[in-house]
Parts: structure tokens; sequence; C-alpha cells
């Protein structure tokens, strides 16, 4: 009987592939380990085994496998569930969610090795320069790597060069797979064995006499050793010897010292601190627990609506500290990699060493280590802290979900697919896992809220700041006004200024928002009215002062700022709209001694970036901090007294449904920075419209009057939460192209659902990297099967691509798109 297995590869494949295996592979194998497997012409890829048993496929002929991978399974059986949901769901394959999900280092790729062909007779003479170089580099060298011959040639491109030769018959080529993960060793020394009794010591320390540096080497060994009764690595020796790394070589050398390497993971949270007891919740906190636990108890999901600073992430620790007390292991979702910054050491305090992170700074050697620790569920991974790709770790044993800030957009992936939800999709995880699923947040969402509203989720509410603080004052300031008098000075009001400098005089600190990065987005020529715009994408370029420079911030094109206009050659360009740095510059020509930090995207690219500002920050090191939307996300700052927000408009006149909910959210956010410790804080809010109904509820603290308003517009015009939404986005080079093609599919689509088809509309940026883009937005009532519809949607799209004229237009879907 053959055997064969069904494997995930992390390529867009409708299905999966089938592979022959041998009896005793079928015996060895399990589901969720991976297996190196040819795919295509000659390709290896690594694939995952979905699926083990005797069935052979019908249309081709099964391949053999290359090799096995794993000796135990790297992935569970539940996460390949959780993976078909997601896949099915969001309209995507099952290997681009693998692709996705798991660290880089897991998917190993063949790599085209070069081989000198031994039984070619090579004419020399008959070569080019370029071949002979590389085929006299392979008479010295048994196989080369492609980019090692791009630099033996010099050349970028050398396949053309390759392929002349393997016509030629010189070379061959040969696939292989090679692992990225190596695990980290630490070197270590130790006393060798015949000299540890103390007449062989004595004789030893004799005989170095005359070796000062290499007995000053040993003495430090034992001092470190009385000291603490770990195991010494090199490096500490080097360093308290004040020796060389080549003395300590030498005493290896005379088997006078033994080295040993012990693997440990790359990142160690240190394990020198107590954890500390967890503090004593109030009766608000006390209450919102209670009701958290009665509506776990009916297995609902369940909300927690709590006002900013009252105190919803020392409910969280409690309930995190049950879930451990059970055996069982926590997840704690966030929506930006700041907040872990400050969450991790919280944690920490209370739970030691329980505590893993994962997010995209690590790197993937990082990554792999705590995939691993969650596999084999161990102590230093019981907690897991990090952003939405969290969601796929290999939980064996999930107790609680958390998904903190859960309103936040940056919980939808984007681009590439899967784009998930991962609220959403913990959702569903939770179900799959049988465990526990909180959601926090101050502004929930329009949808979580509905949700609530139809007893489909559970609610609990705290309406107190922690400590009775009293919600932050808020002040809305009418620049339009001030602007026609010429009272601003720069982007500053006198009344955010007199502001700045009493929180400053008093010893406080104050955090300025502006919701746009760069210096100005927008450089225009004032005598032809000429702005750079963007070669590849339909935006023009944002200044950047601090490199001089004008930048995409969608393709990231950039060209150096120009001293005069390009369309008529004066020197006489001013900049329009202001960003961040412009904030930063302007208040620190105003008020020279104020030390001012900024928050965004260009000064968080390092790895430890935002560690370094928000730090700086809590330790008063920064009187100022300036910033993007980062610093909305449940930043605690204990001595901010102001918050300024330098513009409500731009964020408030926004083509999308969505605008004035996620206006609102943003701003009771930043606005709840301000005052969170003993001192009412105050927000100042300048806006050219202080009369609109958001900033009204904003300043008011409304949150129930925004929903009521929102609920009610979006049953009128047919949004969510009411209605489900898909957004098909059509993507070429060729406007024509993308103009048909979206024209056919909204056609086909009005057949079935007539009025519910939005569009074919570009969006307010048509191109990007020089792809256009036009999109179609299909309304379904809740109650429309939507099974049946993605079915039907899959069905036109086969149609769609067997007509010829739309070849290499994608169709990209985006389900319960935001």
């Amino acid at each position: 009987m053959q055997h064969f297995i069904n494997v995930i590869l992390p390529i867009p494949l409708e299905k999966l592939f089938t592979y022959s295996i041998t009896k005793a592979e079928a015996n060895f194998l399990k589901i969720g380990m991976r297996v190196a497997v040819p795919f295509g012409k000659s390709k290896i890829h690594t694939a995952l085994v979905a699926e083990i048993h005797t069935t052979a496929p019908i249309v081709y002929e099964a391949k053999e496998i290359h090799q096995i991978l794993d000796d135990d399974p790297i992935v569970t059986e539940l996460q390949i569930k959780h993976w078909s949901w997601v896949a099915s769901y969001y309209m995507c394959s099952i290997g681009e969610v693998f692709r996705s999900a798991v660290p880089g280092a897991f998917l190993l790729e063949s790599e085209t090795l070069i081989l000198k062909n031994p039984e070619s007779i090579v004419q020399e003479d008959a070569l080019t320069d370029e071949e002979f170089l590389v085929f006299e580099a392979l008479e010295r060298q048994s196989m080369l790597k492609v980019q090692e011959i791009a630099a033996i040639i010099d050349k970028k491109n050398v396949l053309p060069i390759l392929k002349r030769l393997l016509e030629k018959n010189v070379i061959l080529t040969k696939e292989e797979v090679y692992q990225q993960y190596k695990p980290k060793l630490v070197r270590y020394v130790k006393l060798g064995e015949k000299y540890q009794s103390e007449d062989a010591l004595g004789a030893l320390l004799d005989s170095l006499s005359r070796a000062p540096k290499q007995s000053k080497v040993i003495l430090s060994l034992f001092q470190l050793q009385g000291r603490n009764q770990k195991k010494i690595t090199v490096k500490e020796l080097e360093e308290k010897s004040e020796s060389s790394a080549s003395i300590i070589k030498t005493l290896i050398d005379k088997e006078i010292l033994e080295e040993f390497f012990v693997r440990t993971d790359r990142v160690v949270f240190d394990a020198a601190k107590k954890p500390s007891l967890l503090k004593e919740l109030n009766e608000y906190q006390e209450k919102a627990l209670q009701d958290i636990e009665a509506s776990f108890a009916e297995n609902k999901v369940t909300l927690l609506h709590g006002v900013t600073s009252s105190g919803k992430t020392e409910v969280y620790v409690k309930l995190i500290a049950d879930c451990l007390a059970k055996g069982e292991q926590a997840l704690y979702l966030l929506p930006e990699i700041a907040l872990t910054t400050q969450l991790i050491a919280r944690l920490q305090n209370y739970f030691g060493q329980q505590v893993a992170v994962f997010h995209s700074k690590y790197t993937v050697h990082e990554r792999v280590e705590v995939w691993n620790n969650v596999l084999t569920n161990k102590s230093k991974a019981q907690i897991v802290i990090g952003a939405r790709s969290s969601l796929f770790l290999p939980f064996s044993n999930l107790g609680l979900i958390i998904v903190d800030e859960e309103h936040e957009s940056s919980f939808k992936q984007y681009d590439p697919a899967p784009r998930y939800h991962a609220r959403d999709s913990a959702i569903v995880l939770a179900n799959f896992s049988s465990c526990n699923i909180l959601l926090g947040s101050a502004t929930p969402s329009i949808e979580s809220f509905y949700n609530v509203k139809q007893q489909k989720y559970g609610y609990a509410q705290i309406n107190r700041r922690f400590g009775d603080v009293l919600m932050p004052e808020v002040e809305l300031v009418d620049i339009k006004e001030l602007t026609r008098k010429k009272r601003m000075k720069g982007h500053f009001s006198e009344r955010l200024l007199q502001g700045i400098t009493a929180a400053i005089e008093e010893g406080e600190q104050v955090i300025l928002f502006q919701n746009r990065r760069g210096f100005a987005p927008i450089v225009e020529c004032t005598t032809c009215g000429h702005s750079p715009q963007c070669p590849n994408c339909d935006v023009s370029l944002t200044y950047h002062q601090y490199k001089k420079q004008m930048r995409c911030h969608y393709c990231s094109y950039h060209m150096a700022l120009q001293q005069s206009c390009l369309a008529c050659g004066m020197a006489t360009l001013n900049t329009k709209g202001f960003g961040t740095e412009q904030v930063e510059q302007e208040l620190q020509q105003i008020m020279p001694k104020l030390r001012i930090g900024r928050m965004d995207l260009d000064t968080t690219r390092g790895k430890h970036a935002y560690e370094k500002i928000i730090t700086s920050f809590e330790k008063h090191e920064l009187d100022v901090l300036v910033g993007t939307q980062m610093l909305t996300k449940g930043l605690d700052f204990g001595n901010v007294s102001l918050v300024g927000i330098m513009n409500a408009d731009n964020l408030l006149n926004f083509p999308d449904f969505r605008a004035h909910e996620r206006s609102y959210q943003l701003l009771a956010q930043v606005s709840g920075r301000a005052g969170r410790a003993k001192k009412r804080g105050k927000v100042l809010i300048q806006t050219y419209n202080p009369y609109h109904q958001i900033l009204q509820q904003v300043s008011a603290n409304d949150y129930e009057g925004m929903y009521t308003d929102q609920i009610n517009e979006r049953r009128e015009f047919k949004y969510p939460p009411l209605n489900r939404i898909i957004k098909i986005t059509f993507k070429h080079r060729d406007y024509g192209k993308v103009e048909d093609a979206s024209a056919w599919f909204a056609k086909s689509l009005r057949v079935s659902f007539a009025d519910n088809v939005l569009g074919p509309e570009f969006p307010s940026v048509s191109r990007i990297r020089n792809q256009y883009l036009k999109n179609i937005v299909l309304k379904m009532k809740k109650d429309q099967p939507l099974g049946k519809t993605k079915a039907y949607i899959r069905k036109i799209e086969k149609s769609f691509d067997s007509i010829g004229q739309f070849k290499g237009v994608r169709v990209i879907y985006n389900v319960d798109y935001i």
C-alpha cells in the first residue's frame, strides 16, 4: 500500500498538494512537521504536513518528498484549524497564512549551487571573459553560490552568463536546502579535571609563578566562583582578570582550563528582582472583575469599557494571575510595539521571567526561540505579549486572551495577505481553544459596542479614573479667528503656549499631538504653483528637514530638497501644512530652553528606539514629547499635565465612513494621557471648527452620544456593524486594463447584488508604486449567507481569469476592511 501526505506550501495555492512517502516515513511523520518538497521545475520548498493518507492524487503523479526537516511537529493541529478559518474567512490561501504566521527561519528555501560539469570538455577560447572567470573559479572550488559568482564578475545580474554556460555544458546546477536559524551558544570555562585536587592546584599556581598574567586569570576564576556558584563565561573572566582572549586560549590549549558551550535564548530578561505582590483593586475595578468573571462563566466574549487611566491593566493582571494559577497560558495582544515597552516592565514586575515578547522588531532568530518556548510550554513563555502576529504562536494550553485597545485599526493587516483582523481572529481562536477572551478599551469600536447592545458580548465598565482623579478638562481653541487676527505664533495659539509655559514652570510635562510625520506634506513654488510629485505614486512628496529630503510615504522614493523650482527655476519654494518635525522646530525657536523629543516613524526605526524615547520621557529628561498617533495608545506617563492637539480638523475631514468614530477615539485616547496621577489634567484642542459635533462629544466625554449618532448614520447608509463589507481592489500598471477589468467585475457582481455594489471607484491615492488601483465595495446584509457570497465571488473570479485581456490584473480581497 502506498502512503501519501497532503502538505501546505507557503505559496498562494487554492488546494493542498500531495506527495508520496514510504511506510517508514508515514509511521514517523506527524501533522505539523515540516518536510522539504520539490515544487515546479527545480525549486525545493518547505511544506507543512496537513494530512497523512493512502489515497493517490487523480490529476497528477505524486512526487517523492526531498527530506524530513523536524523530529517533532512545530505547528499544532489547532493552529492549522485556525489558519484554515483565517484563509476561508479573509479569502486567501492557507499557504499565505502559513507564510505570514511562522518566523521566516522556518521557511527554508533552496539555494542554487553552481558546479563544474565533470563530463564536459571545455574549449576555453569559446568562452567570453566573464564566462572564463566563472569557469576558472570552479576549477579551484567545487561549487559556488549565485551571489558568489556575482561578486567574482562584479555584476548584479549573472543569470544570462549562467544560462550560456549551461547551454555550453560547462556547468551544472543543484538545489540545496539550507537552515537559516542558528542557536546562540555561549562560551563558558572551568578548571581542567586534573587540577581539581588541592595538591594539583598548588603545583599549578607554583608552575605559573613566572607567567603572572596566566596566574591572574586562574585566581580571577576562583574569585568569580566564590562570589556566585554559577557558570563563568569567557567574557566575564576576561573582564575580571583584565586579560586578553589569547591568554585564556593559551590556558585552554594547555588543558589547564576547559571550555564548553551552552545553548541560550537571545532574549533574556533580568531575573534579579523578586516579583512584587499584585496591587489591591479599588471598588470599581473589583466590580468590573466580578462582571467579567460572571460573563466568562457564560462563555461570552467580554468587553471591558474603562475610561483612560481607570486601571484596566490591573484588572488584566489579576485575570492573568488567575489563569497562571490554573497552569494555563495567557496571550496579551497590543496594537502597537511602543506599548509593549511599558507593559513588559509592569508584567515582569508581577510575573518575573514568565513573560515572553513577540513582535516584528525582534530578529528572525529571536522569534524562533519565542515560538519554540511557547510550543514546549516553557515557564518563560506562560504570558506572551505581542502585536497581531503573536496570535499565530503554537499555544498548547491557552486559557486567556486579552485584546487591549481593541478599537485600534493597527490590529488589521493590510498587505500582504492574509488581510486579517487580529481582534476578530482572536475571538475565533478563543472559541477553538475553549478559552476566555477579554476586549479592553476606553473608546470601544462601534462593532464591539453594538455586540454588547445586542447582548452577544458580556460587558464590564469602569467609569472613574484610578484614585478618583477627575477626567481631563478639554478646551477647544478656535484658531480660525486667531489666524484671521494674526495672533498665532507659527502653528501655536497663545492659549497653547500659555498652557505649555504654566506646565513647565510647575515641573510638569507636555505631550503635543500632530498626526502627520515629516516637516511639511507639500513644498510649493509661490511663482508657478508647482509642487514636486512622486514619480511612482499619485501623491506629493513630503519634506523631511532632518535629512533635507523630499520623501514619498508610500513607496519610499526620495530626492534631495531642490534650491529652486523644477518647473520655472525660481527660488520661491514654500511649505504648506505641517508635520511633527515642524512642530518640534517651531516650539524650540519659541522656547529655546525646552528639552523636546519626537516620537514618530522616523525616530523609532531602530530595535530599541521606542524604549529609549519612552524611558527618557519617564525619567523627566524631556519636557515636551511631540508625536503622531503612536502616543495615543495606552502609554502611562504620571507627570503629564497638558496635552495639546495641534490640528483636529485633518482627522475629521477624511473620506471614510469611520472618520468620525476614529477621530473621537484618537482625540479621547490622546486626551487620556493628561493628568493620570493626582492632579486633573488639561487638553487643548486647536481647531478651525470648534462647534463640530465630534469635538463637542470629546470635550464632554460623551461616548454613548457618539455611538448613537454613528449607528444611526450607518443604519441609513448600510455600513458595519449592521452590514458586512468586502472591498475588492484591482491592481495593474496599465490604467486602461484596471478600468476595463474593474468595470467587468462590477457588472458581474450587480447581476446578483444589484445596488449593494459600490464602484468601481479610484481611491484618494489611485497609483502606488506605478500600479493603478480601483476599488469595488460590496455591502451584504448580516443575514446573507457569507460562505455562498464568497463562493459566488470566486466563481466570477474564475471567469475573469479566463479572459485574456485581463491577464496580469491582480484582484485583492479585503473582508471587513477598515
